[in-house]
């Protein structure tokens, strides 16, 4: 599967729609954001289960200021809906699998009980 590009509009409903959705939020001067861009490209094509997104934070200036980017390039990854990971830095290609690999091993049914749990603490 290709990268896709996401805007503000298509943001939610790609992270909502998928079962793991990855983010990379770039820009074109941005020098680790050009050297990554390959290992992410790769990485779609062997894992085509996991959506592959990319942000261009300058032309979407206002969803890179909503997911509180604040160095580029910024990795995303959400599954069932749930952010589950983000951090700043370009990966070697082989973090990246190992990150795909921990993101599918996940207890989903853990991780939706630890976000109630956290729900109903904020809202006490």
């Amino acid at each position: 599967m290709a990268t896709t590009n996401l805007t503000l509009a298509d943001f939610e409903s790609t992270i909502t729609d998928n079962d793991i959705v990855l983010v990379d939020f770039w820009a074109s001067w941005c020098g680790p954001c050009r050297a990554f861009a390959p290992v992410f490209d790769k990485s779609s094509a062997a894992h085509p289960d996991v959506v592959h997104a990319k942000v261009d934070t300058e032309a979407e200036q206002q969803l890179a200021a909503m997911a509180d980017i604040r160095s580029i390039p910024t990795i995303m990854a959400f599954r069932e809906g749930v952010l589950v990971y983000a951090q700043p830095g370009a990966l070697p290609a082989a973090a990246l699998e190992d990150l795909i690999g921990q993101i599918k091993a996940l207890n989903m049914a853990e991780v939706h009980a630890q976000v109630a749990e956290h729900k109903a603490a904020a809202g006490a």
